[in-house]
């Protein structure tokens, strides 16, 4: 598998570990807190009129049903060493990108497509930015068709 063009399921060493620390939540203090809820709303009386037992019973099946999906991703999760040494935007590094257009700098690590949260600097290697950007070295231009119409970044730098 090719750094530049990571797996559905590939994941930073980072990712991995914030996924099985999300695991160990939801399996310890969210099935307790779900049992706490379910008992207290049992203790209201008569279950078949009982909203509250009703709601905390299809919350539970929720909480369940995510602990499944991240005990999937997990079980397919490729975790992909990052380069950090390549003089190339490759999956897992961060860099400073200009956007030409807004004359905005962001700080932009590529990641997985469950890992991305760009409010923190995480960009989903999914994302057409990030298809445009992976390969690209310091002082390369890419423009990209997006939903908001074309955009021109330029690599700044890599970071380590």
């Amino acid at each position: 598998m090719s750094t530049s063009g990571p797996r559905d399921d590939a994941i930073t060493a980072g990712g991995l570990e914030r996924l099985k620390a999300e695991l160990e939540e939801l399996e310890t203090a969210g099935r307790s807190a779900m049992a706490e809820r379910i008992s207290a709303a049992r203790a209201l009386g008569d279950l078949k009129e009982n909203a509250e037992y009703h709601i905390a019973k299809e919350d539970q099946a929720h909480l369940e049903t995510k602990i499944v999906r991240l005990r999937e991703r997990l079980r397919n999760a490729a975790v992909v060493e990052v380069d950090a040494d390549g003089d190339a935007l490759t999956f897992g590094r961060t860099a400073e990108i200009l956007d030409q257009d807004s004359a905005r700098v962001h700080t932009w690590t590529i990641v997985g497509g469950p890992e991305a949260d760009l409010a923190q600097g995480r960009l989903s290697a999914e994302s057409p930015v990030a298809r445009a950007l992976l390969g690209s070295r310091p002082g390369d231009t890419v423009t990209v068709r997006s939903p908001g119409g074309v955009r021109t970044y330029r690599v700044e730098q890599l970071l380590p």
